[in-house]
């Protein structure tokens, strides 16, 4: 899992800056303010994979199950919010690129399952209704992120293929906290 760890690694302090910026337990602490995150989510993911999908099918042969922008649309309309149009996502001009780019969006499953208590516990949601995204893979998420880190293991064996994966992971950091909580001056 060399390339995995190249990822992590070399994404590390824009991980940190994000998940500060997103402050969690604010957007958490209230339904509306959640219901407002899950808008801007569903928007950025939607885009996401719709752009980046032909590149991601030929790597992930279980793509289709990796889908979060359906999750994130049952959940917003569960809680009566509507969709936002607009986010801005990295041009993938290849597998490698793509796969660190998705790589942003699979790890946040990882994350999901920690925050799905907080959601249960302060807005009383739950994966059936309105925390289905939080909830993704449910007992599978650490089958489906080793099956992940194979394919990005199988694609990126070359130190340029690598350097894309890590361009493309750190592109996506950036567009998501440019989306999420605005363009830093």
């Amino acid at each position: 899992m060399d390339v995995m760890i190249s990822l992590r690694e070399a994404t590390w302090s824009m991980h940190l800056r994000l998940e500060k910026r997103l402050s969690i337990k604010d957007r958490f602490s209230e339904l509306a303010c959640y219901r407002d995150h899950l808008a801007l989510l569903e928007s950025f993911y939607t885009a996401a994979e719709t752009e980046w999908s032909p590149w991601l099918a030929p790597v992930l042969s279980d793509l289709s199950a990796r889908y979060k922008a359906p999750l994130l649309g049952r959940d917003l309309a569960a809680l009566g919010g509507t969709p936002i149009l607009g986010a801005v996502v990295p041009t993938v001009t290849d597998s490698a690129f793509a796969l660190g780019s998705f790589y942003v969006l699979e790890g946040a499953t990882l994350g999901g399952q920690h925050l799905l208590p907080l959601v249960e516990r302060r807005l009383g949601l739950t994966a059936q209704h309105g925390a289905s995204y939080l909830a993704s893979y449910g007992p599978e998420v650490a089958v489906m992120w080793q099956r992940f880190g194979a394919a990005v293991e199988s694609h990126c064996q070359t130190a340029h293929a690598t350097g894309c994966a890590i361009a493309g992971a750190n592109a996506t950091f950036q567009a998501m906290e440019n989306w999420l909580c605005g363009a830093q001056a």
